[in-house]
């Protein structure tokens, strides 16, 4: 680093480091008679109206021929006669190297070493649209962006108190991705807090693009099939993941904050379910649980069933599935497999392919394989509905990422099933059960509260209660304080007049 405070030395230096990047402005001026001056900053990251008239404007008016490098500082720094808020002193040219990589213009004075950088940065960003991949029919309708401070004002509407913490950190050596890490004072665990702290500082990479990165540095088990940190586009659940106790991370460039710690069964709730009555919600967290079981094993209870143990079924269904499975040429598990890889590919395709073309694709793709599949002998029309069935199954776990775990491990389960029927399918299930619960999200275990049983818990798991019934905060955060609501917001009967 120069250590010469020569506007010429340090504009060799900057050179330096951006190499031959056209993008980067070089602006030298003159303030009176023989003050040197430069500002530099990126081209298309900084707004140059605001400059032009808020900062050059400015300097060059209020300056005489006679103006001093102090003077200079005193009118930006003291006089206020700029009149741009949130600028920051810097003396050390690593910082404001940093300063204009975030969008700031930087001012240099010749033989001065403060530098001053202002905060004019703009670039155009997507609009607060409604969430895409988890829509809900009575609540807000708003999103996170790709801005982080866009982001976490969205945030502070949802949580208004002075209580709400947010502190930076920087990550990646070449794209310093700004990362904001959110948390109530008061509710958030000391011990947690320092876990993720801890966890954060360990992390020691070249790059963060958007918070799967860093969530893959801060699981607990990263080989475990099933995700441990949850994320969601909602602010909302972002505001519900915080009052319960929790904390959430925000990258600059992702709509998508990871929240920790998180559970499984809190995978299987939706946003909607705290819309809506709470016999609506807990009828619906009942189907979501016995339908993620069905996505998971069908195909394989099917297999070891028809190849193993037909007495478990009725007499004339056998016969039905036998009659015709009568000229498939191919045994019950590829036919599986060619179902399974089938509906994979139309899904992936209607997800890669342009939006209003990805539902008819999806539908038609379906029906048309499916029934050419059963006309020429190949699938049996059972195994399509089985398959069909699992499928639409797997679309009703609001958590992407668990049910994509899911889909996963249909295919192990399938070939256990296919060898050695229901004890194949009951031992694939136990090793699932056994590593469900050996999992650990930043400590909390990953069943609670069904392992280890905290009953007090279920109120807002298994099932929803009732808001004013639900007078207390999740046991498995260990949150500081528990106490939600007190008795005194119950409705009382009114009193007959005398």
């Amino acid at each position: 680093m120069t250590k010469s405070f020569h506007l010429t030395e340090r504009e060799k230096w900057f050179n330096q480091k951006f190499y031959i990047s056209k993008d980067i402005i070089y602006h030298p001026f003159t303030l009176g008679n023989d003050l040197d001056c430069m500002l530099i900053y990126i081209q298309g990251l900084v707004n140059q109206d605001l400059l032009q008239q808020h900062v050059l404007e400015p300097l060059l008016n209020t300056c005489t021929n006679d103006t001093s490098i102090h003077e200079v500082l005193k009118k930006v720094t003291i006089q206020k006669q700029i009149s741009v808020s949130g600028y920051t002193v810097i003396d050390q040219l690593e910082k404001a190297l940093t300063s204009i990589l975030e969008g700031n213009v930087l001012l240099l004075i010749d033989n001065e070493v403060q530098m001053i950088a202002f905060p004019l940065s703009e670039y155009k960003i997507r609009e607060i649209t409604e969430s895409s991949t988890e829509n809900v029919i009575r609540g807000p309708k708003d999103s996170f962006v790709e801005d982080l401070p866009t982001n976490l004002t969205i945030l502070r509407r949802k949580v208004r108190s002075e209580r709400l913490t947010i502190e930076t950190l920087n990550f990646g050596t070449l794209t310093n991705t700004e990362t904001a890490l959110v948390y109530i004072r008061g509710l958030c665990s000391d011990k947690l807090l320092k876990e993720v702290k801890q966890r954060l500082s360990r992390i020691n990479i070249d790059a963060v693009l958007g918070t799967s990165q860093l969530e893959a540095y801060l699981e607990d088990d990263p080989y475990s099939p099933f995700p441990q940190i949850g994320n969601t586009e909602r602010p909302d659940v972002v505001a519900g993941a915080l009052l319960e106790g929790r904390v959430v991370l925000f990258t600059d460039g992702s709509p998508f904050p990871i929240m920790a710690p998180m559970t499984f069964f809190m995978m299987l709730q939706s946003p909607e379910d705290y819309y809506q009555r709470f016999m609506h919600s807990t009828f619906t967290r009942w189907l979501r649980i016995f339908f993620m079981c069905i996505s998971l094993v069908l195909p394989s209870f099917y297999i070891a069933v028809i190849n193993f143990h037909p007495e478990m079924l009725p007499g004339d269904l056998i016969i039905t599935i036998a009659a015709s499975r009568e000229v498939i040429p191919f045994p019950a598990i590829v036919e599986a497999l060619i179902m399974e890889i089938s509906f994979e590919l139309l899904r992936e395709a209607g997800l890669r392919i342009p939006k209003p073309l990805g539902q008819t694709v999806s539908i038609l793709g379906a029906l048309i394989i499916g029934t050419a599949a059963v006309q020429a002998g190949i699938v049996s029309a059972p195994m399509v509905i089985i398959v069909s069935l699992t499928g639409i199954s797997s679309f009703i776990i609001p958590h992407f990422d668990l049910a994509t775990s899911l889909r996963l491990l249909r295919f192990p389960m399938l070939f256990l099933s296919s060898m050695v029927g229901m004890f194949g399918l009951m031992s694939g299930l136990i090793i699932i059960l056994f590593h469900l619960c050996s999992l650990r999200s930043f400590g909390t275990p990953y069943l609670q509260p069904v392992a280890p049983i905290v009953f007090s818990d279920w109120k807002d798991t298994l099932v929803r209660a009732p808001f004013r019934s639900i007078r207390t905060r999740a046991k498995l955060f260990g949150t500081k304080n528990p106490v939600r609501n007190s008795n005194h917001s119950r409705p009382t009967k009114p009193k007959e007049s005398d």
